[in-house]
């Protein structure tokens, strides 16, 4: 299976290469050149493997030019000893048609590390296919979960160094101590006077400037990306829809109708990873996109406007707190059947003037995907905790926005056919935000927090966050967002 650009689809490049790049040159995302389709004989052999059995069978059909030990391999060691129970795709049930689906229960307490515990693997493999022996310098820009993700997957790692950017008042203390604290001799972590759109520009920039990339190449050392722009972090995302659907089979729920499938998301990824596994052959009939009080999908899904020229709120799921949501730009090459001149065309007008509007044919496709809602903070709390005085099931503050987006869904349309809800992080993450909705009695430290959460609803602290308890901050610069590069040669010692 080849790979293009978005932006120029006559560049064709392997899986490894994409994976190894992140981006190409022009600043497009890497996209397979068509969809893989699973039949009713592939889904019954998928039923009858783990997790990791099925996530060996999906990647082979996806990174053709890698080889069956080498995928293993690399699944072996992202998937063993990693998560809860073997479980990394673990699900709850509330009710009789609702199935939330816990993607936190890895290293980080967040639904990244089922992403970011593989590509650590598939990307020394692909380098080591693909490169000549350069290091390997990824560059991360995260609105929170992601940097930790990263941070713990790659640390380490041989031949690699990762420079971590993240809002240094746009992050939840829990999330800025995982970071800060992060062990590791190749690690970096800078904190930013911005939000997570100005870091994200910023590592764009760094990415496709000649003579940055010029000077990384005299020191020895080229970039790659752990965000979701690379290919390598998106293709384990669609493994866990698949295993959802394969899991809700075996448990008997009624999927004759299909299923709806809800996603919490500013940046697109785990929802367009959703898109995928539906285009291979899981009965998904709605994907539902959750924003909060930055409201910028909802909006672009209801009218056909992008628009980023508008208040930027920082909200209690601040991983949501985007204006500028990368992975659209895969979505919009396939609703607009491969046209790279029209994407190129519609992020131009978007890096010029911060908008830009589809046409009528893209927008009607848009508009029978995907259905759009945001909830704002009073809205996630009433959730928060209505959901837990209905089910007895503590959410964090990105599922209840979910949970919300499914309400107006459902109060909508009247679609009441089973839903999957992607449960993206453990409220131990957002414990200070999360008991506010259940309690008045707010402790001041955010560990007196954790605590108090835990006897109140009665729910285990995760070990993770448990052991940050006495974790000390490594990380304490701060950088203003004019300097990124200049943070990224103090990291790399180059000039």
């Amino acid at each position: 299976m080849n790979y293009v650009s978005t932006r120029n689809n006559s560049v064709k490049v392997s899986s490894a290469f994409a994976i190894a790049h992140g981006i190409s040159a022009e600043g497009g995302l890497y996209v397979p050149e068509s969809i893989p389709k699973l039949s009713a004989e592939d889904f019954a052999n998928l039923s009858e493997l783990d997790y990791k059995g099925k996530a060996e069978y999906i990647l082979k059909k996806y990174l053709t030019d890698f080889s069956n030990e080498e995928i293993s391999y690399c699944v072996k060691g992202a998937y063993t000893g990693s998560f809860d129970d073997e479980k990394p795709a673990a699900i709850a049930q509330l009710g009789s048609n609702i199935n939330i689906l816990e993607l936190w229960h890895g290293p980080t307490c967040a639904f990244k590390d089922l992403a970011l515990q593989l590509l650590p693997y598939l990307l020394t493999t692909s380098t080591k296919k693909v490169s000549d022996g350069k290091k390997t310098v990824i560059l991360v820009a995260t609105s929170g979960d992601t940097g930790k993700a990263a941070l713990e997957g790659f640390k380490d790692v041989e031949n690699t160094e990762i420079i971590v950017f993240y809002p240094s008042e746009g992050v939840s203390p829990m999330q800025k101590l995982q970071m800060d604290s992060q062990k590791g001799n190749n690690v970096h972590v800078c904190a930013i006077k911005g939000n997570f759109d100005d870091a994200q520009t910023g590592v764009k920039k760094i990415f496709t400037d000649d003579e940055i990339k010029a000077t990384l190449a005299q020191n020895g050392m080229e970039f790659s990306s752990a965000n979701s722009i690379n290919w390598g972090r998106l293709v384990p995302q669609i493994i866990y829809y698949i295993s959802a659907y394969c899991d809700m089979l075996a448990k008997g729920d009624d999927l004759s109708d299909g299923f709806n499938v809800v996603v919490p998301t500013g940046n697109f990824g785990n929802i367009l990873a959703a898109y995928y596994a539906k285009e291979m052959g899981v009965p998904v009939n709605k994907l539902i996109c959750a924003s909060n009080a930055n409201r910028v999908l909802t909006d672009f899904i209801n009218t056909g406007v992008y628009d980023r020229n508008r208040d930027f709120y920082t909200t209690m799921s601040p991983s949501m707190d985007i204006l500028i949501s990368s992975n659209l730009e895969r979505m919009l090459y396939i609703l607009a059947d491969g046209d790279d001149k029209y994407i190129t065309e519609l992020q131009n007008n978007l890096s010029k003037d911060g908008k830009f509007t589809v046409n009528d044919t893209v927008l009607s496709k848009l508009q029978n995907l995907f259905y759009g809602a945001c909830c704002d903070d009073n809205g996630t709390l009433e959730t928060i905790k209505n959901t837990f005085d209905k089910y007895g099931y503590l959410c964090d503050t990105h599922t209840a926005v979910a949970v919300n987006a499914y309400e107006q869904y459902l109060q909508q349309t009247g679609d009441s056919r089973l839903v999957l809800i992607a449960s993206t992080a453990s409220p131990y993450k957002f414990a200070k935000s999360v008991i506010s909705a259940l309690s008045d009695d707010i402790p001041e430290s955010e560990f007196d927090t954790v605590e108090a959460l835990s006897g109140l609803t009665n729910t285990t602290v995760p070990t993770p966050i448990a052991e940050l308890k006495n974790a000390t901050a490594r990380f304490k610069d701060i950088f203003d967002k004019a300097d990124m590069y200049n943070a990224v040669c103090k990291c790399l010692k180059i000039d």
